[in-house]
């Protein structure tokens, strides 16, 4: 790929927890997996690095606490970074490190820029609003005032994602997991943002209904060409999504590459041990 990427970050560090001599030095640094034992501090995040291209959906694949829901919600701003930088390909932010901006200019990115779709749907959606309420909510954080074209476009993106127009007025809580996460899906693309974030969004579902979300994950991708980067810590829905994979471990990445390479060829071991995992 010779293009620029939409998205680069840069050593991207987050820690729980104030560190202490022992932990502090990297060059020095015993953790047990990313845990300091002297003084409790947790290194969720350590040195993380990528690039995300324009129409990519990018995997990131790591068992429950290897940091990949932390990196996802320091890049949406739901996390402070301890260090580290962020760059997106647009006009207006050219050169500036999104984790040092303004409150202010982050609701901007996350209102115009970035789409997120979380594991638990709660923490997505307002459960009590309406279905299209919650997509206009999203709308109005973007600064729309037209409440005619604030409901087309609702409408729109419900049909999109298979909720039944007839529905569309009815609460979230009424509705399945598979129905609530499409329509947060709807709600994450209401903006027409470049950058989608898609957080472990199949797990809990039935294996039918994990289906039907990833293929329509799938679709939106192939439509809309939105980039996209994929939490998950089941490989199968990072084979069937991803174009590229990065694998994550104790906070820190331990291989990336095309996804059929590091499916077919894993280099490091713990890769190896979850791609055997899942023939």
């Amino acid at each position: 790929m010779h293009e620029e990427p939409i998205l680069r970050v840069r050593n991207l560090n987050k820690r729980f927890g104030r560190g202490c001599p022992q932990c502090h030095d990297q060059t020095i640094r015993q953790l047990e997996k990313n845990y300091c034992s002297t003084c409790g501090t947790v290194y969720a995040c350590q040195d993380v690095s990528l690039n995300l291209f324009p129409g990519e959906i990018l995997g990131i694949v790591g068992e429950s606490g290897s940091g990949k829901s932390t990196m996802m919600q320091c890049l949406y701003f739901d996390e402070p970074v301890t260090s580290g930088e962020a760059y997106i390909a647009n006009r207006d932010l050219t050169g500036q490190n999104v984790f040092n901006l303004s409150q202010q200019k982050k609701r901007y990115i996350r209102n115009h820029r970035y789409g997120m779709v979380y594991q638990n749907p709660v923490n997505g959606l307002k459960m009590n609003f309406s279905s299209i309420g919650n997509i206009a909510e999203k709308l109005i954080a973007a600064g729309n005032r037209n409440v005619s074209s604030m409901e087309a476009t609702g409408n729109k993106l419900l049909e999109q994602v298979q909720i039944p127009l007839f529905r569309s007025k009815e609460e979230p809580q009424n509705f399945s997991g598979g129905m609530q996460q499409r329509v947060q899906i709807a709600k994450a693309l209401s903006n027409n943002p470049p950058i989608l974030f898609l957080d472990e969004v199949t797990t809990g579902l039935d294996l039918s209904v994990q289906a039907n979300v990833l293929d329509l994950i799938k679709e939106i991708q192939r439509e809309w060409g939105i980039s996209m980067i994929v939490v998950s810590h089941d490989l199968a829905v990072i084979r069937m999504l991803a174009d590229r994979t990065m694998v994550m471990l104790n906070g820190s990445v331990i291989e990336e590459g095309l996804t059929d390479q590091i499916l077919e060829d894993p280099q490091h071991a713990y890769t190896q041990r979850l791609v055997y995992s899942l023939l």
